[in-house]
């Protein structure tokens, strides 16, 4: 018995330091200066349910267009998509590139998406209060962590018109598991169950949540470009399946790097079949409220 609790308790410290490790993020880069940026941009505050408050990037389109949303991934940051912003404000679009990791906390974590997407409703809410923009049209692009906020956000949100998934998956649980393997410590026995284990105590307020997998049938109608790319195998996986099981209208495209590890080329391609995909379902052309 004392062998079996010695076990247990290593296998549990270890799954613990490993998912801290996990939902920790790096602190945010130095605060870049907007007034001599591209695109005039300008800071958007919004407010949070839990009380908090988060700052995102507005560059303005033409009046009353559509507003595409932008969504960084795990351990990346927004200033890691400026490019994709810029080629869509070329098109008239307005663009918002969300903070929704905090990565200016003194220590900063992530639910993985969980909280995220909670997050990025708040800034729609916000952003339909404009009278600059088309309230009732929203385009929403992600990338893992980010994409699983932006699907969470078109199913529980009839104004997003338009949906691109880099690297989607279906819960945050396929991250865990995910990271757990990158680590190397999947072969140790338990640790990947202990480890989505705590991350599931740690995230108690959202056991109820059902996977993306159970709900993306509501999204018939919506158009939706799915991406996944040869550099992440596992994401690549769960992008595919749930491509698989999508509703029309939908489309697949398959990379082979992440979009911010890209040549120039390979980064315009990129960047003009979102751009290509959003002007096709959501016409930048000013419209009425």
């Amino acid at each position: 018995m004392a062998l079996v609790l010695l076990v247990v308790v290593a296998v549990s410290t270890m799954a613990g330091v490993l998912l801290y490790q996990i939902l920790r993020l790096p602190k945010g880069a130095a605060t870049l200066d907007l007034t001599v940026m591209m695109g005039h941009p300008t800071v958007v505050t919004y407010s949070l349910e839990d009380g908090g408050q988060r700052d995102g990037w507005f560059f303005p389109g033409q009046r009353g267009a559509p507003t595409i949303i932008l969504c960084h991934g795990y351990l990346s940051q927004r200033s890691d998509i400026l490019t994709l912003a810029s080629a869509l404000q070329e098109q008239q679009f307005n663009v918002f590139l969300v903070d929704y990791t905090a990565t200016d906390a003194p220590a900063p974590t992530t639910t993985l998406g969980y909280k995220e997407s909670v997050e990025l409703r708040s800034a729609l809410q916000t952003l339909a209060g404009r009278d600059d923009v088309d309230i009732n049209r929203f385009g929403v692009w992600g990338v893992d962590m980010g994409a699983y906020a932006a699907i969470e956000l078109a199913l529980k949100d009839q104004r997003v018109a338009g949906l691109v998934l880099d690297s989607v998956y279906s819960t945050p649980l396929d991250v865990i598991s995910q990271e757990v393997k990158r680590s190397g410590l999947s072969v140790v026995p338990l640790v990947t169950s202990f480890t989505e284990w705590g991350f599931g105590i740690v995230n108690a307020s959202y056991r109820n949540e059902p996977p993306v997998s159970a709900r993306i049938s509501n999204l018939a109608g919506l158009p939706k470009l799915f991406i996944e790319t040869d550099a992440r195998p596992s994401l690549a996986q769960t992008t595919l399946e749930l491509y698989r099981i999508a509703p029309q209208p939908k489309d697949l495209w398959e990379g082979k790097q992440r979009y911010w590890e890209m040549g120039d080329d390979d980064r315009k391609s990129y960047e003009n079949l979102v751009v290509a995909f959003f002007l096709k379902n959501l016409p930048a052309s000013a419209s009425k409220h």
